[in-house]
Formats: C-alpha cells, sequence, structure tokens
C-alpha cells in the first residue's frame, strides 16, 4: 500500500504544525509550549485519553482500535526538543529565539506522528490500542529514560515500541534500517592534568601540563587502534582543551580535556571506560604530573529487536517500495532505553540532499511527512489488523 491519499489532504495542515514548532524551539525539558500543543491537539483529535508531565513535560495520547480481540498494545515515538544552535536558514518560519533551533528536524517527528495520530484517531481501523509518545530531551538529557522510569510501559501495557528519524542523504521518502546494534552507545569524560605552572623561558622548572595533555590525546588513540579488535567500532575524541593561563608567558599549572567514546557494544563500552583511565593517569603520572579522570555514562547502545525490524522493513516497502539496510550510526539515540524496556524497532526517512543534521543551515524536508504518516498508520494497521 503506498503513501495514504488521507496524509496528502493533511498535508498543509500538518506542515503549518511543523512550521509552527519550527519557529519555537525549546531546548531539552523546557518543551513547555510545545508539549501543551501536542496535548490540545490529542485531545481535539478525540484520544481516548492524553497525559502530560511523563518524564517531565512528555506527552502520552491512547488511541483505542474499533475492537480489542487481540490485546495487542503498540507505542509510538517521537521527539519533540530543539537544539542550542542559532539558525541560518532564512527560511520564513526560521527560529524566533535566538540560539535555540530545530536543527535535527524533531519538529517534523513531532508533526507526522500528530498527523498519524490525528488519521488514527478518525478511523480507528485496528484491532488493539495505539500509544503516542512524544518525548523532550532527547538531545542529551535523556528524556526517554526519564519518561520509561515514570513508568510508562508498564502504565499502559505497552508491548513493542517505533521510533523514526529523518535522514539528509536518503532519498526523500525512502526508508533505511538495520536489526542490531544501530547506534551508538555516547560517553562523555573529563580529564584534568595537573602540573606545575611557571615561566615559559623556564620550562625545566615546571612540570608542563599543555605537554602532558598533548600525550594523552595522541596516547588515547591507541585505545582505537590498539586496544579494540579491529572489526569493532569504537571513536574515541578529545573535543576540547582548555588551560588555566591565557598567557604567552607562562606554563600552565592546569589543563582541563573533554570528550567523547562512541561504542557498539557493552564489552566495547567498558574496555574504553578503562583503558581511557589508565592511559591518562599513567601519561600523566610518566611527565610528574597528576591526571583525575572522571567518565559518564550517557545513552546506552540502540539496538534493533530482529522481528520488529524485519516487520518496519516490510512496512516500508509497502509505503515507498523499498527499504535500504542502513549503515551502523556512531552518533546516538535516547530511544535505546525505550529498546531496552520492550521489543521494536527504529527506523530512518529519507530528508533528500538538505545540510545535516545539527547544522544551522538545516531544514526538515515537508515533502517527508506523507511518507512518515503513513508508515506509522501502517506499523498499526498492518500489526494490529482490524478484526
Amino acid at each position: 500500500m503506498p503513501v495514504k491519499n488521507r496524509f496528502a489532504e493533511l498535508l498543509p495542515e500538518i506542515t503549518a504544525w511543523r512550521h509552527d514548532l519550527h519557529e519555537n524551539p525549546e531546548i531539552l525539558f523546557e518543551t513547555h509550549r510545545t508539549s501543551a500543543m501536542v496535548a490540545e491537539k490529542l485531545t481535539a483529535f478525540g484520544c481516548d485519553e492524553v497525559v502530560t508531565g511523563i518524564g517531565r513535560t512528555g506527552v502520552v495520547g491512547v488511541i483505542k482500535g474499533k475492537s480489542n480481540t487481540s490485546g495487542k498494545v503498540i507505542g509510538l515515538r517521537a521527539d519533540m526538543d530543539a537544539l542550542p544552535i542559532h539558525e541560518q536558514t532564512g527560511l520564513p518560519y526560521k527560529s524566533k529565539t535566538d540560539g535555540a533551533m530545530h536543527a535535527c528536524g524533531h519538529d517534523g517527528h513531532t508533526a507526522m506522528l500528530l498527523g498519524a495520530a490525528k488519521y488514527l484517531a478518525e478511523t480507528r481501523n485496528f484491532d488493539g490500542t495505539v500509544v503516542v509518545i512524544f518525548q523532550p530531551a532527547e538531545e542529551g538529557g535523556g528524556g526517554g529514560r526519564e519518561m520509561c522510569e515514570d513508568g510508562m510501559m508498564d502504565r499502559w501495557g505497552v508491548q513493542e515500541v517505533y521510533g523514526m528519524h529523518n535522514w539528509p542523504g536518503l532519498p526523500l521518502g525512502s526508508f533505511a534500517i538495520r536489526p542490531g546494534a544501530f547506534f551508538a552507545a555516547t560517553d562523555q569524560f573529563d580529564i584534568m592534568i595537573e602540573g606545575r605552572g611557571g615561566h615559559a623561558a623556564k620550562p625545566h622548572e615546571t612540570v608542563d601540563s599543555t605537554l602532558v595533555a598533548a600525550h594523552v590525546v595522541t596516547a588515547l588513540q591507541s585505545i582505537v587502534s590498539r586496544n579494540a579488535d579491529p572489526v569493532d567500532q569504537i571513536v574515541v575524541s578529545v573535543t576540547a582543551i582548555e588551560s588555566s593561563s591565557k598567557a604567552f608567558n607562562v606554563i600552565a599549572q592546569r589543563v582541563h580535556m573533554k570528550g567523547t567514546v562512541r561504542t557498539m557494544s557493552t564489552a566495547m563500552r567498558d574496555l574504553a571506560q578503562q583503558r581511557l583511565k589508565a592511559i591518562a593517569e599513567g601519561t600523566a603520572a610518566a611527565f610528574g604530573a597528576k591526571a583525575d579522570v572522571t567518565y559518564y555514562r550517557g545513552y546506552p547502545v540502540m539496538v534493533n529487536h530482529a522481528e520488529q525490524t524485519e516487520f518496519a522493513a516490510e512496512v516500508a516497502k509497502s509505503v515507498s517500495g523499498a527499504c535500504a539496510d542502513a549503515p551502523l550510526i556512531m552518533g546516538g539515540e535516547d530511544f535505546a532505553f525505550m529498546l531496552e524496556e520492550r521489543p521494536g524497532a527504529y527506523i530512518l526517512v529519507g530528508n533528500g540532499n538538505t545540510a545535516a543534521v545539527h547544522h544551522p543551515e538545516y531544514n526538515f524536508s515537508d515533502e517527508v511527512i506523507p511518507a512518515g504518516c503513513s508508515w506509522w498508520a501502517e506499523i498499526v494497521e498492518q500489526r494490529m489488523p482490524a478484526a
């Protein structure tokens, strides 16, 4: 079954929702306006239940089918939050909030799931229950984890859960997916190098923390090149270095480093954490300095379940005619927390030849809306066919 005609009819309305969301971006858990808009529309659609405040500012809507002989409950999730980026698109509906921007397409995800919810509430052509999940704080805040910790899955008896993300570079409205590990675990680290500061003309009287930091940056790459199995995926990136002195003639007492580690398995995640600490401390000690290492575990590896992935791919084929094999992605996605609690799958939908996500010139392609909405609706109607 191709794109549903109803979504072609609804496209102007859904697009207007998306543009409104784009103009009014909200970051992390501060999605108060967005959450209120979502709740208002779900109520207007006639959802059987609308609950706010799940995972702080998350919204859940419940839509019951014409029958419920199957007893099935499927969750559909979209993220709502924006990024702390200054928009440079020049669009007529560009962000009205300086320093905040929908640079990852969550405005599109929210609008598409709202469109699907409207259709499902109108037709109810399925046997079971749909739980539409609108999540805050995907961009680093762990809103998915907080919604799960609020008991969302058990409260509404969710049995399977499905998510979607737009993807620049994929043809408009096409789909791609893979089973198993899909998005990486996203960890962060802080390293404080403590040396002995002094005059830059007398380096022999100091323990140069900047020199130590330079060696630590280089040594940390041995985790990838010499500790990890070459067939495993891992990234270790030092992303910021700041010394305690800004003067040209001072050897700094301290240098602060921070960065990220991305892995695709629990074993590699554990290894990376152990080796990062040992290498930083050992390298610093070799120079007579000290390294204080703090390691923060972020989102886990996002793992698609095999059966649900195969089903999601077949639904995508029914909508667009094909579904490609997606690559491994070293970015993170906190839908991982939901997939740890329930079987399900996460799919990519093509955004066309646009700027990359998290870029100040990125914009979600409105042409994607009918395909995305149709996939959501078909997940429900095919997984829980009307009795």
